[in-house]
Protein backbone atom coordinates (compact mmCIF):
# COMPACT_ATOMS: atom_id res chain seq x y z
CA UNK A 1 0.00 0.00 0.00
CA UNK A 2 2.82 2.27 1.38
CA UNK A 3 4.77 1.45 -2.10
CA UNK A 4 1.46 1.77 -4.59
CA UNK A 5 0.63 5.11 -2.95
CA UNK A 6 4.56 6.91 -3.01
CA UNK A 7 4.50 5.73 -6.94
CA UNK A 8 1.00 8.12 -6.98
CA UNK A 9 2.68 10.97 -5.24
CA UNK A 10 5.69 10.73 -7.29
CA UNK A 11 3.32 10.72 -10.48
CA UNK A 12 1.57 13.43 -9.03
CA UNK A 13 4.50 15.25 -8.85
CA UNK A 14 5.75 14.71 -11.80
CA UNK A 15 2.95 15.48 -13.12
CA UNK A 16 2.92 18.78 -11.65
CA UNK A 17 6.48 19.77 -12.76
CA UNK A 18 5.76 18.76 -16.10
CA UNK A 19 2.83 21.47 -16.18
CA UNK A 20 5.21 24.07 -14.53
CA UNK A 21 8.17 23.79 -17.00
CA UNK A 22 7.84 26.85 -19.05
CA UNK A 23 6.26 26.24 -22.66
CA UNK A 24 9.79 27.29 -24.47
CA UNK A 25 11.88 24.86 -22.25
CA UNK A 26 9.29 21.47 -23.39
CA UNK A 27 9.17 22.76 -27.08
CA UNK A 28 12.75 23.83 -27.14
CA UNK A 29 13.39 19.71 -27.32
CA UNK A 30 11.41 19.33 -30.25
CA UNK A 31 11.28 21.26 -32.91
CA UNK A 32 9.53 19.88 -35.97
CA UNK A 33 11.98 21.54 -38.27
CA UNK A 34 15.57 22.06 -36.50
CA UNK A 35 17.09 23.81 -40.04
CA UNK A 36 15.43 26.36 -40.88
CA UNK A 37 15.94 29.03 -44.29
CA UNK A 38 15.40 32.53 -44.04
CA UNK A 39 14.91 34.75 -46.54
CA UNK A 40 15.29 38.71 -46.14
CA UNK A 41 15.39 41.37 -48.73
CA UNK A 42 18.72 43.87 -47.45
CA UNK A 43 19.89 42.53 -44.62
CA UNK A 44 22.58 45.42 -44.28
CA UNK A 45 19.54 47.86 -43.44
CA UNK A 46 18.98 48.89 -39.40
CA UNK A 47 15.30 47.91 -40.83
CA UNK A 48 16.55 43.94 -40.01
CA UNK A 49 19.02 44.99 -37.12
CA UNK A 50 16.98 42.76 -34.63
CA UNK A 51 17.59 39.60 -37.54
CA UNK A 52 21.66 40.44 -37.76
CA UNK A 53 21.96 41.29 -33.60
CA UNK A 54 19.86 37.65 -32.81
CA UNK A 55 22.40 35.84 -35.62
CA UNK A 56 25.63 37.76 -34.89
CA UNK A 57 25.58 36.73 -31.35
CA UNK A 58 24.24 33.06 -31.17
CA UNK A 59 20.63 33.32 -30.18
CA UNK A 60 19.46 31.29 -32.78
CA UNK A 61 21.84 28.45 -32.73
CA UNK A 62 20.92 28.73 -28.34
CA UNK A 63 17.31 27.69 -29.18
CA UNK A 64 18.78 25.04 -31.29
CA UNK A 65 18.12 26.14 -34.60
CA UNK A 66 20.38 25.51 -37.53
CA UNK A 67 19.18 29.28 -39.22
CA UNK A 68 20.14 29.91 -43.06
CA UNK A 69 19.53 33.34 -44.01
CA UNK A 70 19.53 34.29 -47.47
CA UNK A 71 19.83 38.24 -48.44
CA UNK A 72 17.86 39.96 -51.84
CA UNK A 73 17.83 43.14 -53.29
CA UNK A 74 14.52 44.15 -51.15
CA UNK A 75 11.15 42.44 -49.68
CA UNK A 76 9.43 41.37 -52.64
CA UNK A 77 11.99 39.44 -53.64
CA UNK A 78 12.38 38.10 -50.47
CA UNK A 79 8.37 37.13 -49.94
CA UNK A 80 8.89 35.48 -53.92
CA UNK A 81 11.39 33.09 -52.25
CA UNK A 82 9.00 31.98 -49.45
CA UNK A 83 6.26 31.83 -51.63
CA UNK A 84 8.30 30.11 -54.20
CA UNK A 85 9.57 27.22 -51.89
CA UNK A 86 13.22 27.96 -51.39
CA UNK A 87 12.56 29.87 -47.49
CA UNK A 88 10.40 28.97 -45.41
CA UNK A 89 10.17 32.61 -43.53
CA UNK A 90 10.69 35.91 -44.26
CA UNK A 91 12.08 38.21 -42.48
CA UNK A 92 10.01 41.33 -43.87
CA UNK A 93 7.50 44.10 -44.21
CA UNK A 94 4.19 42.97 -42.11
CA UNK A 95 2.00 45.21 -44.58
CA UNK A 96 2.79 41.82 -47.49
CA UNK A 97 0.45 39.56 -44.81
CA UNK A 98 -2.41 42.05 -46.14
CA UNK A 99 -1.12 42.25 -49.66
CA UNK A 100 -0.78 38.34 -50.01
CA UNK A 101 -4.23 37.89 -48.04
CA UNK A 102 -5.50 39.94 -51.12
CA UNK A 103 -4.89 37.14 -53.82
CA UNK A 104 -5.95 34.82 -51.18
CA UNK A 105 -2.78 33.32 -49.72
CA UNK A 106 -2.62 33.17 -45.93
CA UNK A 107 0.71 34.38 -44.25
CA UNK A 108 0.87 35.25 -40.57
CA UNK A 109 3.62 37.28 -38.69
CA UNK A 110 4.43 36.37 -35.64
CA UNK A 111 7.02 38.38 -34.08
CA UNK A 112 7.79 41.95 -34.96
CA UNK A 113 11.04 44.12 -35.31
CA UNK A 114 10.48 46.97 -36.24
CA UNK A 115 7.42 49.38 -34.56
CA UNK A 116 7.99 52.36 -37.31
CA UNK A 117 8.93 51.55 -41.25
CA UNK A 118 12.33 53.32 -40.92
CA UNK A 119 11.74 54.79 -44.33
CA UNK A 120 12.57 58.17 -45.56
CA UNK A 121 11.99 59.52 -48.88
CA UNK A 122 14.39 62.39 -50.40
CA UNK A 123 14.92 64.07 -53.59
CA UNK A 124 17.81 64.41 -55.30
CA UNK A 125 19.70 68.03 -54.47
CA UNK A 126 21.51 67.56 -57.74
CA UNK A 127 18.81 66.21 -60.25
CA UNK A 128 15.73 68.34 -57.98
CA UNK A 129 17.28 71.49 -56.60
CA UNK A 130 13.83 73.25 -57.41
CA UNK A 131 11.55 70.91 -55.94
CA UNK A 132 8.30 72.52 -54.30
CA UNK A 133 6.07 69.66 -53.72
CA UNK A 134 5.07 66.11 -54.76
CA UNK A 135 3.47 67.43 -57.82
CA UNK A 136 7.03 67.59 -59.30
CA UNK A 137 8.00 64.04 -59.06
CA UNK A 138 5.74 63.44 -61.95
CA UNK A 139 7.77 61.68 -64.81
CA UNK A 140 10.45 61.18 -62.47
CA UNK A 141 12.48 58.28 -61.50
CA UNK A 142 12.74 57.37 -57.83
CA UNK A 143 14.99 54.10 -56.10
CA UNK A 144 13.28 51.68 -54.03
CA UNK A 145 15.07 48.70 -52.48
CA UNK A 146 13.24 46.78 -54.66
CA UNK A 147 9.48 47.33 -56.65
CA UNK A 148 6.98 46.13 -54.62
CA UNK A 149 8.78 46.12 -51.07
CA UNK A 150 8.04 47.94 -48.08
CA UNK A 151 9.93 51.53 -50.06
CA UNK A 152 7.97 51.26 -52.35
CA UNK A 153 4.85 50.93 -50.15
CA UNK A 154 5.50 54.19 -48.15
CA UNK A 155 6.25 56.39 -52.08
CA UNK A 156 3.07 55.42 -53.39
CA UNK A 157 1.45 56.56 -50.54
CA UNK A 158 3.66 59.36 -50.22
CA UNK A 159 2.49 60.07 -53.74
CA UNK A 160 -0.88 59.35 -53.49
CA UNK A 161 -1.44 62.09 -51.00
CA UNK A 162 -0.17 64.17 -53.02
CA UNK A 163 -2.11 63.79 -55.67
CA UNK A 164 0.35 61.29 -58.15
CA UNK A 165 -0.22 57.94 -58.72
CA UNK A 166 2.66 54.88 -58.75
CA UNK A 167 2.15 55.08 -62.48
CA UNK A 168 3.28 58.86 -62.81
CA UNK A 169 6.37 57.91 -62.15
CA UNK A 170 9.14 55.13 -62.91
CA UNK A 171 10.62 52.92 -60.24
CA UNK A 172 13.89 51.92 -60.08
CA UNK A 173 15.01 48.61 -57.64
CA UNK A 174 18.71 50.10 -56.03
CA UNK A 175 18.92 47.62 -53.03
CA UNK A 176 19.35 49.40 -49.59
CA UNK A 177 23.22 49.72 -49.20
CA UNK A 178 26.31 51.01 -51.55
CA UNK A 179 24.16 50.77 -54.56
CA UNK A 180 21.44 52.65 -53.50
CA UNK A 181 24.45 55.34 -52.60
CA UNK A 182 25.85 55.20 -56.02
CA UNK A 183 22.31 55.16 -58.07
CA UNK A 184 21.49 58.69 -56.30
CA UNK A 185 25.03 60.48 -56.28
CA UNK A 186 25.63 59.48 -60.09
CA UNK A 187 22.18 61.21 -61.02
CA UNK A 188 20.90 57.69 -62.41
CA UNK A 189 17.21 58.62 -59.88
CA UNK A 190 15.71 61.71 -59.00
CA UNK A 191 14.57 61.01 -56.03
CA UNK A 192 14.78 57.84 -53.22
CA UNK A 193 12.87 55.96 -50.77
CA UNK A 194 14.97 53.57 -48.75
CA UNK A 195 16.01 53.22 -45.38
CA UNK A 196 19.25 53.71 -42.53
CA UNK A 197 21.93 53.95 -42.94
CA UNK A 198 22.03 54.94 -46.39
CA UNK A 199 19.45 57.69 -46.26
CA UNK A 200 20.94 59.45 -43.18
CA UNK A 201 24.34 58.92 -45.42
CA UNK A 202 22.58 60.92 -48.07
CA UNK A 203 21.07 63.46 -45.80
CA UNK A 204 24.45 64.27 -44.14
CA UNK A 205 26.19 64.32 -46.95
CA UNK A 206 23.72 67.35 -48.78
CA UNK A 207 22.43 64.36 -51.18
CA UNK A 208 18.75 64.73 -50.84
CA UNK A 209 16.16 66.79 -49.50
CA UNK A 210 13.54 65.06 -46.80
CA UNK A 211 10.42 64.85 -48.19
CA UNK A 212 8.73 62.55 -45.82
CA UNK A 213 9.97 60.20 -42.84
CA UNK A 214 9.36 57.62 -40.38
CA UNK A 215 12.38 56.97 -38.97
CA UNK A 216 10.59 57.98 -35.94
CA UNK A 217 7.51 57.24 -34.23
CA UNK A 218 6.12 61.02 -34.29
CA UNK A 219 6.93 60.94 -37.97
CA UNK A 220 5.15 57.53 -38.77
CA UNK A 221 2.13 58.69 -36.84
CA UNK A 222 2.20 62.15 -38.96
CA UNK A 223 2.84 59.50 -42.35
CA UNK A 224 0.19 56.87 -41.22
CA UNK A 225 -1.87 58.05 -38.60
CA UNK A 226 -0.86 55.67 -35.95
CA UNK A 227 1.32 53.12 -35.06
CA UNK A 228 2.63 51.00 -38.47
CA UNK A 229 4.57 47.77 -38.03
CA UNK A 230 7.34 47.19 -39.72
CA UNK A 231 10.05 44.58 -40.09
CA UNK A 232 8.83 40.58 -38.66
CA UNK A 233 9.19 37.51 -39.42
CA UNK A 234 6.09 35.74 -40.63
CA UNK A 235 5.29 32.75 -43.10
CA UNK A 236 2.67 31.10 -44.53
CA UNK A 237 -0.14 30.39 -41.64
CA UNK A 238 -0.05 26.26 -43.08
CA UNK A 239 3.86 26.12 -41.86
CA UNK A 240 3.23 28.41 -38.41
CA UNK A 241 0.25 25.51 -37.62
CA UNK A 242 2.21 22.75 -38.25
CA UNK A 243 5.62 23.92 -36.50
CA UNK A 244 4.60 26.34 -33.44
CA UNK A 245 7.80 24.84 -31.46
CA UNK A 246 9.75 26.27 -34.11
CA UNK A 247 8.20 29.64 -34.59
CA UNK A 248 8.48 29.91 -30.95
CA UNK A 249 12.38 29.17 -31.44
CA UNK A 250 12.45 31.74 -33.91
CA UNK A 251 10.17 34.36 -31.77
CA UNK A 252 12.40 33.59 -28.46
CA UNK A 253 15.65 34.28 -30.34
CA UNK A 254 14.13 37.68 -32.24
CA UNK A 255 13.01 39.22 -28.48
CA UNK A 256 16.04 37.94 -27.23
CA UNK A 257 17.94 40.19 -29.64
CA UNK A 258 15.63 42.81 -29.06
CA UNK A 259 16.51 42.67 -25.21
CA UNK A 260 20.03 43.33 -26.08
CA UNK A 261 19.27 46.58 -28.34
CA UNK A 262 17.29 48.02 -25.49
CA UNK A 263 20.80 48.69 -23.81
CA UNK A 264 23.51 48.04 -26.43
CA UNK A 265 25.98 50.87 -27.05
CA UNK A 266 27.08 52.50 -30.10
CA UNK A 267 30.27 50.86 -29.59
CA UNK A 268 28.82 47.09 -29.13
CA UNK A 269 26.85 48.08 -32.31
CA UNK A 270 29.82 48.45 -33.98
CA UNK A 271 31.40 45.20 -32.77
CA UNK A 272 28.43 42.96 -33.48
CA UNK A 273 27.22 44.04 -37.17
CA UNK A 274 29.74 42.71 -40.38
CA UNK A 275 32.17 45.77 -40.98
CA UNK A 276 30.34 46.10 -44.67
CA UNK A 277 27.35 47.17 -42.65
CA UNK A 278 29.51 50.10 -41.66
CA UNK A 279 29.38 51.55 -45.70
CA UNK A 280 32.43 52.52 -44.85
CA UNK A 281 31.59 55.48 -42.69
CA UNK A 282 31.17 54.26 -38.62
CA UNK A 283 30.11 58.12 -37.59
CA UNK A 284 27.45 58.03 -39.90
CA UNK A 285 26.32 54.64 -39.36
CA UNK A 286 26.23 55.45 -35.74
CA UNK A 287 24.40 58.79 -36.41
CA UNK A 288 21.91 56.48 -38.63
CA UNK A 289 21.65 54.34 -35.41
CA UNK A 290 20.38 57.23 -33.42
CA UNK A 291 18.03 58.61 -35.87
CA UNK A 292 16.05 54.87 -35.47
CA UNK A 293 16.82 53.22 -32.31
CA UNK A 294 13.40 53.91 -31.39
CA UNK A 295 11.85 52.71 -33.99
CA UNK A 296 13.19 49.03 -33.34
CA UNK A 297 10.40 46.78 -31.93
CA UNK A 298 11.32 46.18 -27.98
CA UNK A 299 9.35 43.07 -26.91
CA UNK A 300 8.20 41.25 -30.30
CA UNK A 301 4.72 42.28 -30.09
CA UNK A 302 2.58 43.48 -32.57
CA UNK A 303 0.49 46.70 -31.73
CA UNK A 304 -3.14 45.55 -31.60
CA UNK A 305 -3.84 49.20 -33.61
CA UNK A 306 -1.17 48.45 -35.97
CA UNK A 307 -3.22 46.06 -38.27
CA UNK A 308 -5.60 48.66 -38.75
CA UNK A 309 -3.05 51.17 -40.00
CA UNK A 310 -1.32 49.32 -42.20
CA UNK A 311 -4.77 48.24 -43.93
CA UNK A 312 -5.90 51.79 -44.36
CA UNK A 313 -2.86 53.06 -45.95
CA UNK A 314 -2.49 50.12 -48.23
CA UNK A 315 -6.24 50.52 -49.38
CA UNK A 316 -5.79 54.28 -49.48
CA UNK A 317 -3.53 53.84 -53.04
CA UNK A 318 -4.15 49.86 -54.05
CA UNK A 319 -7.53 49.41 -55.39
CA UNK A 320 -7.07 45.79 -55.57
CA UNK A 321 -7.21 45.69 -51.87
CA UNK A 322 -10.52 46.27 -50.47
CA UNK A 323 -10.18 46.50 -46.84
CA UNK A 324 -13.74 45.02 -45.74
CA UNK A 325 -12.77 41.62 -47.30
CA UNK A 326 -9.07 41.58 -45.42
CA UNK A 327 -9.62 39.66 -41.91
CA UNK A 328 -6.78 41.17 -40.11
CA UNK A 329 -6.84 38.20 -37.02
CA UNK A 330 -5.52 35.97 -39.64
CA UNK A 331 -2.69 38.29 -40.76
CA UNK A 332 -0.92 37.93 -37.27
CA UNK A 333 -0.41 36.39 -33.80
CA UNK A 334 1.54 37.55 -30.96
CA UNK A 335 0.96 34.12 -28.97
CA UNK A 336 4.57 33.23 -29.68
CA UNK A 337 5.91 36.98 -28.88
CA UNK A 338 4.06 37.09 -25.69
CA UNK A 339 5.75 33.99 -24.86
CA UNK A 340 8.98 34.75 -25.40
CA UNK A 341 8.64 38.52 -23.78
CA UNK A 342 7.43 36.52 -20.67
CA UNK A 343 10.90 34.24 -20.64
CA UNK A 344 13.41 36.98 -21.18
CA UNK A 345 11.68 39.48 -18.43
CA UNK A 346 14.41 39.17 -15.75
Amino acid sequence: MLHRRSFTVAATLGAAASIAVPLWVRAQAKLEKPKISIAVGGKAAFYYLPLTISEQLGYFKAEGLEVEISDFAGGARALQAVVGGSADVCSGAYEHTINLQSKNQIFQAFVLQGRAPQIAIGVSTKNMAGYAGIADLKGKKIGVSAPGSSTNMVANLVLSRGGLKASDVSFIGVGVAAGALTALRSGQIDAISNTDPVMTMLEQKGDVKIISDTRTLKGTQEVFGGPMPAACLYAPAEFVHKHPNTCQALANAIVHGLKWLQTAGPGDIIKTVPETYLLGDRALYLASFDKVREAIATDGILPAEGPKTALAAIASFDPTVKADKIDLAKTYTNEFARRAKDRFKA
